[in-house]
């Protein structure tokens, strides 16, 4: 086993038979396939990619401010009251962010069809239904307007980094998101830095800005609920007391239907405040399979797969 940075290195060492499958971009799918005998195994929904919108640690009793709460940034509300006007007009800018994003096309051109729009919040990759037909649509002008309406016709300055976590193209997406803001009028400030400098500002919560990342789909909704929380070393972008309060008794339910029932209603929530883990994708996994081996499909570890498992399971092509 090798760890081998550029992927155009990884191709020739496959296209030679040095390599029996590595870690691969869509875009070296056409040189997978010219190797005589390759084939390429595929993990539906195996990595969902996400908007996460950093910044909104709002009061909780008992937690000290936040360093990188903000309020005079657009997406961030000067109120935790989800009826006032700050809230309002914050919710607004966030969903512009989410409905100035072409997700299918991303899905078209940067992932070559492999992948769907399906999800629109990520914890609920699997349990869609539960938010009741809810979906983000694809609405430049309707995203200018709501721009407007905030308060923010000529746009504003916001960060946007990619999580370099290993999902394939990763980068190429996010990059395409910025190029999408930029045409409802915002300035991107697109910054690729590696994820072990990205990680501890959103542990400190300072990080001010978005993130493309990526995850994988979760057994139960409530799974996701603990990188919410004020006292959990990572964060997703979110603390508010509402949310907080209901996620902690959703993740000690042990009834299966009340669990739903809260699972439910934080959905509709994160989706109709679009506060953050906003879905713009689901990634099919896919990995080539060179002629010496036989694909391992049925062992692949699906908690998380936006790395290569299950060596352990290869066998010689029979």
């Amino acid at each position: 086993m090798w760890e081998i940075p550029e992927e155009s290195s990884r191709v020739a060492g496959f296209q030679t038979g040095n390599l029996d499958t590595f870690l691969m971009g869509y875009d070296s799918i056409p040189s997978v396939l010219d190797v005589e005998g390759a084939q390429l195994m595929k993990v539906p929904n195996a990595i969902v990619q996400s908007l996460r919108i950093y910044g909104q640690w709002y009061p909780v009793e008992g937690v000290e401010t936040r360093a990188g709460y903000d309020p005079s940034l657009p997406w961030i509300s000067a109120s935790d009251d989800i009826n006032s006007a700050e809230w309002d007009n914050a919710r607004k800018v966030r969903q512009a962010l989410i409905t100035a994003v072409d997700r299918q096309a991303l899905v078209d051109e940067i992932l070559s069809g492999n992948g769907n729009t399906n999800t629109p919040i990520h914890s609920y990759s699997g349990f869609e239904h539960y938010l009741d037909g809810r979906d983000w649509q694809y609405d430049p002008d309707g995203a200018k307007q709501l721009l407007a309406e905030a308060g923010y016709p000529d746009g504003f300055s916001i960060t946007l980094t990619p999580a370099l976590r290993g999902a394939p193209q990763e980068v190429e997406s996010c990059e395409a998101i910025a190029q999408m803001w930029e045409n409802i009028g915002l300035d991107v400030d697109f910054q690729r830095i590696p994820y072990g400098t990205l990680r501890p500002t959103l542990v400190g919560r300072t990080y001010q800005g978005a993130t493309c990342h990526a995850g994988g789909p979760l057994p139960t909704p409530a799974n996701g609920f603990g990188s919410y929380l004020t006292e959990n070393p990572f964060n997703r972008g979110l603390e508010h007391a509402w949310s907080d309060d209901l996620m902690r008794r959703a993740m000690a339910e042990v009834d299966p239907d009340a669990r739903e029932a809260m699972e439910r209603e934080l959905g509709q929530f994160l989706f109709d405040h679009a506060l953050t883990d906003l879905t713009y994708y689901n990634i099919d996994a896919l990995w080539p399979v060179g002629p010496r081996i036989e694909p391992w499909t049925e062992h692949v570890r699906r908690s998380d797969v936006r790395q290569i498992n299950g060596y352990e399971y290869i066998r010689h092509r029979r």
